[in-house]
C-alpha cells in the first residue's frame, strides 16, 4: 500500500476543519434535541417564542456552518490527493506498470478517511465539555426549564462514523479519478493540465510571468487563501457582535473556531506554494532576483483573493446576524436591533492587513533559507 496511515496523519488541516464543523454541529443539535424533549413543559407565550427561537438557531448554525465547513474540507480533500498523487507520481506509475489497477492502488486512499475521523472524534468530545456552559448560557433569561445534558447516540453515528465512511468513499472516487491518465506519463512526472501555454515575450518581465504561472497552476490554492480570509472577517466581526445579541461564551467560541480556521487553511495554501516553486524560487536565486522579487513573483498573486475573500466575510457575517435578529428572533423581548458595525470592521480590517502582509513578509524572507543545494540536486 503506498498510502500508509503516516501520510494520513498529516492531513492535520482536514483533522482541524472537522473537529471545528463537528464541535459546532453536535453542540446545537444535542441542544436541539434536548429542547424538542421539553416542548410539552413551555407554558408561557414569551417562553415558546423563545423556544421557537432557539430551536430555528440550532438549525440555521448547523446547515450554514455546518455546511460551509464540510464543502471546504471535499475541496481540501481533494487537493491534498491530487498533491500527494503528483508528488509520488513515479511510485504509481511504477505499480501501474507492474500490473496494479488503478482500483487497487485508489482504495489505498481510503486510509485518508482517518483525518477525518479523527478531527470528528475530537470535535464530539470537546462539544460535551463545552455543553454545560453553552445550556445554561442559552437560558440565561430563565424563559426554559431546566434541561438536563443528553448524550444522543444518532448523532455519534451522523457525526463522526458516517463522516469517515463517506470521505473514504470520496478520496476513493477522486483518486480514481486523477488515477485515470497513462502510466507513462506518471513514470515522466507529467500532470494533466487544460491551462494554455503562454509565450514569456507576451508578458512585461519574468516575475509577471511566473506570478501568472503559479497563479495558473495554483488554482485551489486561491480558494484556500479567500477562505481563510473569510473566516478571519466574518468569525472576528461576528465575535464582536454577540456580547450584545447572544453571549460572551458563544462570541468567544466563535473567535477561537475563526482563528484556527483561519491560520490553518493559510499556513497549508502558502506552505504548499512555496513548496511547490521551490525550483523556481532557487533559480531565479541563482540568476541574482532579490527575495522580494520571488515573493512578489510567488506569493502578491494571492493577495487580490485575501482581500475579496475579507469583503465576502464581511457581508456574510452582517446578513448572517441581520437574518438572525430579524427573522428568527423576531418577537423575542430584549434583542436589540442589529446594524453593521463600521468601527469593528475597519478594526478587524487593520488587524487583518497587520496579520496577512507580515505573514507574507515572514514567508518571503524564509525563502532565502530555501537549501540551493539540495535543491539543485534533485
Amino acid at each position: 500500500m503506498i498510502v500508509s496511515i503516516k501520510d494520513s496523519i498529516k492531513l492535520f488541516g482536514i483533522s482541524i476543519m472537522t473537529c471545528c464543523a463537528v464541535t459546532v454541529c453536535n453542540l446545537f443539535l444535542n441542544y436541539y434535541m434536548d429542547l424538542t424533549a421539553i416542548a410539552d413543559l413551555i407554558d408561557t407565550p414569551v417562553a415558546q417564542v423563545f423556544y421557537d427561537a432557539q430551536l430555528m438557531t440550532a438549525k440555521v448554525v448547523c446547515a450554514v456552518s455546518g455546511g460551509c465547513l464540510a464543502a471546504t474540507t471535499v475541496v481540501m480533500l481533494f487537493f491534498y490527493i491530487k498533491h500527494y498523487i503528483d508528488s509520488h507520481s513515479k511510485e504509481i506509475g511504477i505499480l501501474k506498470a507492474l500490473g496494479y489497477s488503478d482500483f487497487k492502488i485508489a482504495k489505498g486512499f481510503s486510509v485518508f478517511g482517518l483525518s477525518v475521523f479523527i478531527g470528528c472524534l475530537i470535535g464530539y468530545l470537546l462539544s460535551f465539555w463545552i455543553m454545560p456552559g453553552f445550556y445554561t448560557k442559552q437560558n440565561a433569561e430563565g424563559y426554559l426549564p431546566e434541561m438536563p445534558i443528553h448524550i444522543h447516540w444518532i448523532l455519534f453515528v451522523l457525526l463522526v462514523i458516517l463522516p469517515l465512511l463517506v470521505f473514504a468513499l470520496i478520496a476513493v472516487g477522486y483518486s480514481l479519478l486523477k488515477l485515470n491518465q497513462p502510466c507513462v506519463n506518471l513514470l515522466k512526472g507529467i500532470v494533466k493540465s487544460k491551462g494554455k501555454n503562454h509565450d514569456v515575450k507576451d508578458k512585461k518581465s519574468f516575475v509577471a510571468e511566473m506570478k501568472s504561472s503559479v497563479l495558473r497552476s495554483r488554482k485551489t490554492l486561491v480558494f484556500f487563501i479567500a477562505f481563510s480570509s473569510f473566516c478571519f472577517s466574518a468569525m472576528i466581526q461576528m465575535s464582536a457582535s454577540m456580547k450584545d445579541l447572544a453571549s460572551d461564551m458563544m462570541g468567544f467560541m466563535i473567535f477561537i473556531i475563526g482563528v484556527v480556521l483561519a491560520f490553518t487553511t493559510l499556513y497549508i495554501a502558502v506552505t504548499s506554494v512555496i513548496r511547490s516553486n521551490q525550483k523556481n524560487i532557487t533559480m531565479m536565486r541563482v540568476f541574482g532576483y532579490q527575495s522580494a522579487d520571488c515573493k512578489h513573483s510567488v506569493l502578491d498573486g494571492y493577495r487580490p483573493a485575501a482581500y475579496i475573500g475579507f469583503v465576502i466575510g464581511s457581508v456574510y457575517q452582517y446578513a448572517l446576524l441581520k437574518i438572525m435578529v430579524d427573522i428568527v428572533f423576531a418577537g423575542v423581548e430584549g434583542v436589540p436591533e442589529y446594524k453593521f458595525d463600521f468601527p469593528i470592521c475597519f478594526i478587524t480590517l487593520g488587524v487583518f492587513i497587520v496579520v496577512y502582509e507580515g505573514i507574507m513578509f515572514a514567508y518571503g524572507q524564509s525563502m532565502k533559507r530555501i537549501p540551493l543545494k539540495q535543491i539543485m540536486s534533485e
